[in-house]
């Protein structure tokens, strides 16, 4: 029997967690909340001719993206009425368990769960369109707390109906964030707007304004040496101080229905959101005194994004404006450059999902077809492209060079960088 330095072990075992955890997609934008690959991780550099199917299988109705933690996969779908969650093998895709969360939410754009889970590798919290949100144990699935927004904070859920906005209208779709044992939902009660929970126990740690949820999830970030959660709610982008929920400070923005979805984008002291009516718009924070002072850096109406959120690498961001890829400098909002012929769809139902890998950008189109390009400002260029799926508006979960996605009838995993 060999016998390793006490050191020499701590250290391979520290290795190996950091190895497991950096394979991890834990929620719908990844580790950071910021759609990017991990350093450490296996980076594509292109596309195979076709994707390598580890495995496939059926699956009921939603567009909720999958995660990936700890080995395994969990997802969403609709089963018998009801918005469920399962816990899958991510190797062999073996059944772990399932467990019903609420009752479906249905309008225009179909039915079936919406929102992501989101994991910290022991729990796993699930929240349905309808304000329901449920902390299960991973390994088991047994039920750890459970709150109801419109029973416990009197939320809003009204469905599409007359001139509801946000959440209330389309479902609770902004997944929460966790950040050390805290857990920051967007609950949209009165004085309960964003909630920060204890994230084992479900207590409410602090609760703050009357923002309604729009579809965009908040971000812990630190931002002029200020920590604090971001949000695009249907009233604008707000930050709140982490420790006691207090305004910091508040950018108004608001459009008909509050589509809101792009996730918040951090880089240095800006802080970059937008929709399709108002555009992208960047803040610059300061802080002095005690105080933090938002001001605009710079407003571009014709950057408004739909249903995406862009990445951002270095000092550019790139994203889906209508159906146009565009690359879009942080310092003042000009487009670098646009390109056309990557989607199919209807500018106005137009979907992709942008994960950031190193030097380059994979996009996965709302027709089930993943793009490789390069980061590069000066112009677009085309690295691979190849069909994964059929259509779908959902956001795969990247973890060791394979990509985990849904389409509208199955759930596949799919390896695009070969071991070598």
């Amino acid at each position: 029997m060999i016998t390793l330095p006490r050191v020499v072990l701590l250290s391979a075992l520290l290795a190996t967690a950091a190895a497991a955890a950096a394979a991890d997609w834990p929620t719908q934008r990844g580790p950071a909340v910021d759609g990017a690959v991990p350093a450490g991780s296996p980076m594509p550099t292109s596309l195979p001719d076709a994707p390598k199917v580890i495995w496939k299988g059926p699956l009921g109705e939603g567009f909720a993206a999958p995660i990936v933690v700890s080995g395994k996969v969990v997802y969403l779908d609709l089963q018998n009425g009801q918005e469920t969650v399962h816990a899958i093998t991510l190797d062999k895709a073996k059944p772990l368990w399932s467990a019903p969360l609420d009752s479906a939410h249905k309008d225009g754009f179909g039915t079936g769960p919406r929102c992501a889970p989101v994991s910290d590798g022991k729990l796993v919290f699930a929240q349905s369109c309808k304000g329901q949100l449920t902390c299960f144990d991973l390994a088991s699935g047994k039920v750890v707390w459970s709150t109801n927004y419109v029973k416990d904070f009197n939320a809003v859920y009204t469905g599409e109906k007359g001139d509801s906005k946000g959440g209330s209208r389309h479902g609770y779709t902004a997944f929460p964030v966790l950040d050390g044992d805290r857990l920051y939902a967007l609950v949209s009660g009165p004085g309960a707007g964003i909630v920060c929970f204890d994230k084992t126990s479900g207590k409410v740690v602090w609760k703050s304004q009357d923002d309604q949820a729009a579809y965009a999830p908040p971000i812990v970030a630190t931002i002029a040496g200020v920590k604090q959660v971001v949000a695009f709610t249907v009233s604008g982008a707000v930050g709140l101080a982490v420790a006691d929920g207090a305004l910091l400070w508040r950018v108004p923005l608001t459009t008909n229905y509050g589509r809101h979805v792009m996730a918040p984008i951090v880089h240095g002291d800006l802080v970059i959101v937008g929709s399709h009516e108002v555009g992208m718009v960047a803040t610059r924070l300061s802080a002095a005194g005690g105080k933090v002072t938002a001001q605009q850096a710079w407003s571009i109406k014709a950057l408004g994004p739909n249903f995406s959120s862009p990445v951002c690498i270095g000092e550019h961001l790139y994203g889906l404006v209508g159906k146009q890829v565009v690359c879009v400098a942080l310092k003042d909002g000009s487009a670098t450059w646009r390109q056309d012929g990557n989607i199919s769809t209807s500018p106005d139902k137009a979907f992709a999902a942008f994960i950031a890998a190193g030097d380059n950008v994979l996009m996965f189109n709302d027709g089930g077809e993943l793009l490789l390009f390069a980061a590069n400002p000066a112009e677009y260029k085309e690295l691979g492209r190849v069909q994964v799926c059929g259509k779908s508006w959902c956001h795969p979960a990247y973890v060791d060079g394979k990509l985990v996605v849904r389409d509208a009838k199955q759930l596949l995993c799919v390896e695009i960088v070969g071991k070598k």
